[in-house]
């Protein structure tokens, strides 16, 4: 028999909980804004990972070098050493067939690949730079090359990638 509400009328029978958790996930994910990568391959999905893991190496060192966090001469030569490590594996996934939804990359990563090539240059360079500085130790040697680094990074997304949905 339905409750009755404070006013008298009849209140609708609650939904068992597994469908309200069932509707609520259908909807975040309807809402979602991040696509599936589909490709066989999953050459999007792939870059992704090893970018996601340059901005998790790269963060530590930049708030060192913004004195947003203690300067740590290990610390800061351990990010050093794994962002050069990283720094040759999302390039290969950039792939003839790795153009597709839902990437951010702009069609110039393959219409101009001398180009590309280029940029991808420069950030190894200045990651080298970035190793080489923190085997001299020292916030000094340290601070001017994250920002190389960055620079690097942001020159490459100024030309070859597109904006977040959104933003």
């Amino acid at each position: 028999m339905p409750k009755k509400t404070p006013t008298g009328g009849a209140r609708p029978t609650a939904l068992p909980l597994a469908a309200l958790l069932l509707a609520t996930i259908l909807l975040a994910s309807a809402c979602s804004d991040s696509a599936k990568d589909t490709h066989p391959q999953q050459w999007l999905s792939k870059r992704k990972a090893v970018f996601k893991q340059f901005t998790a190496t790269l963060e530590p060192l930049g708030l060192m070098a913004r004195q947003r966090a203690p300067w740590d001469d290990a610390a800061f030569r351990t990010g050093a050493l794994e962002l050069q490590r990283l720094a040759t594996q999302p390039w290969p996934y950039f792939t003839a067939d790795g153009n597709y939804p839902p990437t951010r990359a702009r069609p110039a990563v393959w219409e101009r690949p001398a180009e590309f090539k280029q940029a991808q240059d420069d950030y190894l360079a200045a990651v080298a730079a970035l190793v080489a500085a923190a085997g001299r130790g020292g916030a000094e040697a340290g601070r001017p090359a994250v920002e190389q680094v960055e620079k690097a990074c942001k020159a490459c997304h100024d030309r070859f990638r597109n904006a977040a949905p959104g933003g």
